[in-house]
């Protein structure tokens, strides 16, 4: 990920995924400090996206259902 703005274009799946390659890239140990400290700034980036869309996504389905058991309160 190389600017902020790429930040909100990649999905959950994606992030994940460059989490694990970041995660792969420090266990390796071959990198200077500089290096695995500005990779681990990216994967706390990534980790705090990942949360926000989390919480998006289960904002969505908690009002979807909220929504559902008023349309069944309609019916019956």
């Amino acid at each position: 990920m190389n600017a902020d703005n790429d930040k909100n274009d990649i999905n959950l799946e994606g992030a994940l995924a460059e989490l694990e390659d970041i995660t792969r890239k420090i266990e390796e140990g071959d990198r200077s400090l500089d290096e695995s400290l500005a990779l681990f700034e990216q994967g706390i980036a990534l980790t705090r996206l990942c949360s926000s869309k989390l919480e998006t996504a289960r904002q969505k389905i908690e009002k979807l259902v909220e929504d559902n058991k008023t349309e069944e309160m309609d019916i019956e």
